[in-house]
């Protein structure tokens, strides 16, 4: 059990980011059995003619090397500034890695690794190595992750908006009650079991970065050395939502009834959403968005509320009762 010890200021300096090459990272475990979890059929059957292609054709495999089931080079997933965070945000840290601690974690990995390939022992080998990880990410990024991520980022943005207002509703302790079953608030600090080593770690007053993620499921993941800040990431709530092959559509009557952008919008407020959130997941225009919410909330069918700084909408009964409806 990992145990972190939490002060005032370090719940005043806690906050929310978003990682894209860390959900590279796991996706890239889940495809190649690194991870705790496999990856659906339907997905695997579809990403992985592409990560073979990516292997042949860039230097995917010298990346692929510094994994191991508990273990991955630091420097190739940097840590997030915050939820603005972009892969281009990511990249350029990567490429910005000095190269003594590239070739350091390198080592280390490749130690862990005995077996990695002579090619990707080749280009690890180089005095450039980061550049080229950094090439092989941007390239698996794009073929992978790319046309996904609209889709990966709202789940994570909406568990964001949820926790948020847990937080200003009920503090710490209500933010952080479900958010999974090996992540405990006791005694001002927070227990994570069955996280390796077993140590206990003063925050220092410089707070948690916690990150929802898609492909961290079923498990949670935490980081205590440097260079990343202390950080928790755990997953995010609706992450059956991944494995679904699009939004979910409107039944005939209701689109019938609203139309079919409006009904699968009523669909999506299953949990509450904020209109930037409800527009990438369903793939519609923040505007034309925040008109249709609109109307459903003129009909009573959905209504709104302010959590923190964000404002969210939610099904009233009524709506509730339509959407459920066969």
């Amino acid at each position: 059990m990992i145990r972190l010890e939490a002060t005032a200021d370090d719940l005043l300096h806690s906050r929310f980011a978003l990682s894209p090459l860390f959900e590279l990272d796991g996706l890239l475990r889940a495809l190649t059995g690194l991870g705790e979890r496999a990856l659906p059929g339907a997905w695997a059957e579809r990403l992985r003619p592409g990560l073979d292609a990516l292997r042949a054709a860039t230097d995917l495999d010298a990346v692929l090397a510094l994994q191991t089931a508990r273990y991955g080079a630091a420097f190739v997933a940097p840590p997030p500034r915050g939820l603005a965070q972009t892969v281009e945000d990511d990249l350029a840290a990567v490429r910005a890695t000095p190269p003594d601690v590239a070739r350091r974690e390198i080592a280390h990995a490749l130690r862990l690794r005995p077996g990695a390939g002579e090619r990707a022992r080749a280009v690890l080998a180089r005095p450039d190595a980061h550049l080229a990880v950094a090439d092989a990410l941007e390239a698996a990024w794009r073929a992978l992750l790319a046309p996904e991520w609209p889709r990966l980022r709202a789940i994570c943005e909406r568990d964001v908006l949820h926790r948020a207002g847990r937080l200003s509703g009920g503090g710490w302790e209500a933010a952080l009650r479900d958010l999974h079953p090996r992540v405990r608030w006791r005694e001002r600090g927070i227990d994570l079991l069955g996280l390796r080593p077993e140590e206990t770690v003063p925050l220092g007053g410089t707070g948690l970065l916690l990150i929802p993620s898609v492909f961290v499921w079923p498990g949670i993941a935490a980081h205590t050395e440097a260079p990343w800040p202390y950080t928790l990431i755990y997953p995010a709530r609706g992450i059956s939502a991944l494995w679904e092959p699009a939004p979910p559509a409107a039944p005939g009557a209701l689109a019938a009834l609203l139309g079919r952008t409006r009904a699968r919008i009523l669909i999506a407020l299953d949990e509450p959403a904020g209109t930037t959130q409800l527009a990438r997941a369903l793939g519609v225009a923040p505007g034309a968005v925040g008109d249709h919410l609109a109307v459903l909330r003129r009909a009573g069918l959905a209504d709104r509320a302010r959590a923190g700084r964000a404002v969210l909408y939610h099904r009233t009964p009524l709506g509730d009762a339509l959407a459920r409806t066969p």
